[in-house]
């Protein structure tokens, strides 16, 4: 890859390089993501099989105590155990199910006595509880008690009645007589959760390291593509290569590449325009000091010259240090032109008003040539622009259009404008520009005729001049033109001036 010298310095390319480097930065950044994005599932399944499980066994316990429960019930009715707890199979029946759940069981009448307690120390005693009170009227209750882990739950003990005198029309009614209070431990419960958790939390850390081993290798995959960039350019920034950046590893790097390489080709284009550049300025400036320094050895070398060529050699050195000051001053032109629209003095300017003086002021030339100059406004045009700057552009286009004429030509100039532009036309019956130099005529120095353009006195920097006014302006300058027939430069520029 070619890298142009004194555009292309070192502090611009590790600037340029630095920006790609920086994304080195992605391995740590992609390895994060990747490892949240592996953790965070990771965890929540943990919670949730965890949870699930618990809520689960719950589930399950609290069902199978309810369905005992349901049973013991029928069972006391059936031995009138609420009027009298004497009867040993019940009472084997209720320290079964205590023993069986490591619980506690109380039975409860309807006046709310507890007339049993598995733990024997609240019997005959009465209770006054919401979930009791709710048994008693005949809804069941029952809640988990995590923190202490046990299950409360209340069962209403309920008998069977039958109302009506007719055997056949008789209805059956559920009447509550008592309730049980009973509380079941859920301790096996948590040393299950526990030891799940234990065997979660293993599986989990594997999980987390083949998380973390994957994590690495892909973030090493994903970053090598931006590495090989940087290896590219650094061997480019070495002049180790010449050859084109080219990473086809991915779509990204391949764009990254072909915008490095485009800034790179447009650099040596800058570069070779630079050097072409000084190349002809310094032959535009030696030109005329050559010349000057013929006539003057020439003068020298004749001690009885006539005065007659002394005037005349003196003359032609008075015309070669005109143009030598014309290219210098278009150069500081030039130069000035280079610099941020910010030297630009906007105000509102009459473009009608402005460009006839433009034309009165060339009027004299064109006449001198045998020039008509034709004038036609479409509109009144009022813009906010830098009036020196508006002037140089109108009057290097017009000069031109009557410098490069034929004889008893004409030159026509139109304004008009719409409700963000106005625009100026300026056209012309002169020799037109052969199409394969129209792409060139803005380059500095260039000339389509040059022995014409240095007979007629031309730089070479007036339309390089006039299209760096009109950029500085947000304008667009285009020509058309046909050889032979006749050149048509359009100028446009926005009313209002905007600053970027």
């Amino acid at each position: 890859m070619y890298v142009p010298s004194g555009v292309l310095d070192i502090t611009l390319l590790k600037e340029k390089m630095g920006k790609i480097i920086f994304l080195r930065s992605l391995k740590t950044r992609i390895f994060l993501i990747l490892l949240i994005a592996g953790l965070v599932p990771c965890i929540c399944m943990r919670y949730a099989i965890l949870q699930n499980y618990e809520q689960r066994a719950v589930s399950v316990r609290t069902s199978d105590i309810t369905t005992q429960l349901k049973i013991l019930a029928n069972h006391l009715i059936t031995y009138h155990y609420l009027q009298d707890t004497s009867s040993e199979v019940i009472n084997a029946e209720i320290d079964q199910l205590s023993g069986l759940y490591d619980g506690r069981v109380m039975i409860i009448n309807n006046d709310l006595r507890i007339v049993k307690d598995t733990y024997g120390i609240s019997e005959n005693k009465t209770i006054i509880s919401e979930e009791v009170v709710r048994c008693v009227k005949g809804e069941s209750t029952s809640r988990h008690d995590k923190d202490n882990g046990y299950i409360e739950m209340t069962i209403p003990i309920t008998e069977s009645v039958s109302f009506g005198d007719d055997p056949k029309k008789k209805e059956k009614k559920e009447i509550v007589r008592g309730a049980m209070l009973v509380s079941a431990s859920t301790d096996n419960i948590a040393a299950t959760l526990d030891i799940l958790s234990r065997k979660a939390l293993i599986v989990e850390l594997i999980v987390i390291l083949a998380i973390f081993v994957a994590a690495v290798l892909a973030a090493k995959a994903l970053i090598r593509p931006f590495e090989k960039i940087t290896e590219a350019l650094n061997e480019v920034q070495e002049g180790y290569t010449n050859d084109p950046i080219s990473v086809t590893d991915c779509l990204e790097t391949r764009h990254i590449g072909d915008a490095f390489n485009r800034v790179l080709g447009r650099m040596k284009v800058l570069d070779d325009s630079r050097q072409e550049f000084v190349s002809n300025v310094s032959h535009e400036l030696k030109t005329p000091i050559t010349s000057m320094k013929v006539l003057a050895d020439s003068l020298i070398s004749q001690k009885d010259a006539p005065v007659e060529l002394y005037q005349e050699f003196m003359q032609d050195i008075a015309e070669e240090i005109e143009r030598e000051d014309k290219i210098i001053t278009d150069l500081l032109a030039l130069v000035k032109m280079d610099r941020t629209a910010a030297d630009l003095n906007i105000t509102q300017v009459d473009i009608n008003l402005l460009v006839e003086l433009i034309m009165r002021r060339l009027r004299p030339i064109a006449q001198k040539r045998d020039v008509e100059l034709v004038y036609e406004s479409l509109r009144p045009v009022t813009a906010a622009v830098d009036e020196v700057k508006m002037t140089l552009i109108l009057s290097n286009l017009v000069e031109n259009a009557i410098k490069y004429n034929k004889e008893h030509g004409w030159v026509k100039v139109t304004l008009d404008a719409d409700h963000r532009f106005f625009t100026v036309v300026v056209a012309d019956s002169g020799l037109g520009i052969p199409e394969e130099c129209i792409d060139q005529i803005y380059e500095r120095f260039y000339r389509v005729d040059k022995s014409r353009s240095r007979e007629i006195g031309g730089t070479g920097l007036g339309l390089a001049i006039t299209r760096s006014a009109i950029l500085m302006h947000r304008g667009s300058i285009r020509v058309e033109s046909v050889e032979g027939q006749g050149t048509a430069f359009t100028v446009k520029i926005p009313l209002t001036y905007i600053a970027v």
